[in-house]
């Protein structure tokens, strides 16, 4: 009885108050009619009409095009644009291909393994010899260099360790970054000798008692970058505020604000100017933790030293080099996590390769890497008014190019012989990457496999996915300057259409 009364109650009060069943989702489009209707519906509201909304949907399976909207115009990509980098790299060099460090001295060193002389680390681009990969030791990183000159019997160095960038011809920072971004990770300077990512992690602790300031570190512990205290350690409870400011073209970072006395800590990856340095620093200590003695000081050159000094390998003996992992494996480093520094390292890798054949002295490895990749995509059949690029990442605001152009791309690399690399380096809806929060519990999860773009005002997602019925589609989807306000965020509005196509249960053959 008195269950009979609260059921009774209970319902009452839910009708009283408006209560009302979940409102269901609708059925999956079951025709190629009915997905095209709800695909037009969407791009069409109004809240995208002070945007541009632009996509494409391609069936693998029969070639047909499925759906497009905008398709022809030129998008701010953002990071869809290391689709195009990674693609010109897989093509040109091949999935095999490996990026070497050498280390060079005048000669092989004498019977006590005395080297006399400099001696040269020569960097190409190895963007891989970082603390990340070797369990957050970056001399663990380094050792396999260590380990090349102890094989060759050195023990001494009578001259200065030289950090050779020269290998990379231009700017540290990518064509049309803002300086705003060079204060963060993805805005590390570009260098032939990168190390760690060209960034270090700062520590921020609070100190003893209220009042005092913040206890600050850097990993790998350096004094290559540094710190400036300006913070207060405040009463338990209080607000947590750091600020830091570096400033361009400098190795000193300016910590400010506060940490109350209760708070666990902060960490931030910090960016250093002209990496190089930070490189033979760090390989002296590892020199000396090997007992290899160093009597000179460690330096760095350049490409504008080097026009004056010119690096004549032949000249000297090679002791030892190693190697990057293979091109396939930093396909996925780059595009699982979206690495910006990684992607215009391959860039500049593949313009330095071609400046055997120009010898102009205006020339960059950035500018020979964007004209190897309008002739790529030249071979690849997409017109050239369709990419306008000048650096390799996306972080260029500048970087523009349209949905046609990003689903030919997908379709030529879905039939080339890198074709499974290219698929396998990309995010997975759910599971990793920059795509492992998005679209979970939904038929794009472990299904969907797509390149992610971001900016503040540019979103895009651009790869593959498996309808309900089995069959394959390719998709780009590109939202530029959309302002959210109440409305979903861009990413959110993105992943809309991406489910859709994932939930498709007809085909585009019937």
């Amino acid at each position: 009885m008195k269950q009979s009364v609260r059921f009774f109650l209970f319902t009452w009060l839910a009708i009283g108050l408006g209560a009302r069943a979940p409102a269901q989702q609708p059925k999956p489009a079951g025709t190629l009619e009915e997905l095209q209707a709800r695909l037009t519906s969407f791009v069409s509201q109004p809240r995208f009409a002070a945007g541009l909304l632009g996509g494409k949907v391609v069936s693998l399976d029969t070639g047909r095009t499925l759906f497009e909207h905008e398709a022809g115009k030129l998008f701010s990509p953002a990071s869809n644009s290391k689709l195009y980098t990674v693609a010109l790299a897989l093509d040109q060099l091949g999935g095999e291909y490996r990026i070497k460090t050498s280390l060079y001295a005048a000669a092989k060193p004498d019977a006590q393994g005395t080297i006399q002389g400099d001696f040269i680390i020569y960097g190409r681009g190895d963007p891989t010899l970082n603390a990340r990969r070797h369990g957050g030791d970056i001399f663990k990183a380094l050792q396999p260099l260590v380990a090349t000159l102890t094989n060759a019997g050195v023990r001494r160095i009578q001259g200065d360790l030289i950090g050779d960038e020269s290998f990379i011809r231009g700017n540290p920072y990518g064509s049309g970054w803002d300086c705003d971004d060079l204060q963060y990770y993805y805005g590390a300077e570009i260098s032939a000798l990168t190390i760690n990512d060209n960034t270090l992690q700062l520590s921020v602790k609070p100190g003893e008692t209220a009042g005092a300031s913040c206890k600050l570190a850097l990993v790998p512990a350096t004094s290559y970058l540094i710190l400036n205290n300006r913070t207060e350690t405040v009463q338990a409870g209080g607000r947590r505020e750091i600020n830091l400011y570096r400033p361009l073209g400098q190795n000193v970072l300016y910590v400010s604000g506060q940490l109350p006395l209760d708070d666990p800590g902060y960490t931030r990856e910090v960016t250093v100017h002209h990496p190089a340095g930070l490189f033979s620093a760090l390989f002296r200590e590892a020199l000396a933790r090997n007992g290899i003695t160093l009597d000179g000081r460690p330096r760095t050159m350049n490409w504008l030293d080097r026009q004056v000094l010119p690096f004549e390998p032949d000249k000297f003996v090679e002791l030892g080099s190693v190697e990057s992992p293979p091109m396939r494996e930093l396909a996925r480093e780059i595009q699982k996590p979206s690495q910006n520094l990684y992607t215009d390292l391959i860039l500049a890798h593949i313009g330095s390769l071609a400046l055997a054949t120009n010898k102009s002295s205006n020339v960059t490895s950035e500018d020979l890497g964007i004209r190897q990749l309008y002739a790529f995509l030249n071979k690849a059949g997409i017109p050239r008014g369709d990419v306008q690029f000048e650096e390799g990442s996306g972080l260029s605001r500048n970087n523009l190019t349209t949905p046609n152009a990003t689903l030919a791309l997908l379709q030529f690399m879905h039939g080339h012989a890198e074709a499974e690399a290219f698929l396998n380096a990309l995010p997975v809806a759910g599971v990793d990457g920059t795509l492992r929060a998005r679209m979970r519990d939904t038929a794009a999860a472990g299904n969907v496999r797509a390149k992610t773009g971001t900016l503040r005002w540019a979103n895009a997602l651009s790869g593959h996915v498996t309808t309900a019925a089995g069959e394959r589609l390719i998709f780009s989807i590109m939202l530029n300057r959309y302002v959210a306000g109440s409305n979903p965020p861009a990413r959110g509005e993105i992943d809309k259409l991406a489910v859709m196509l994932a939930e498709f249960a007809g085909r585009s053959d019937k």
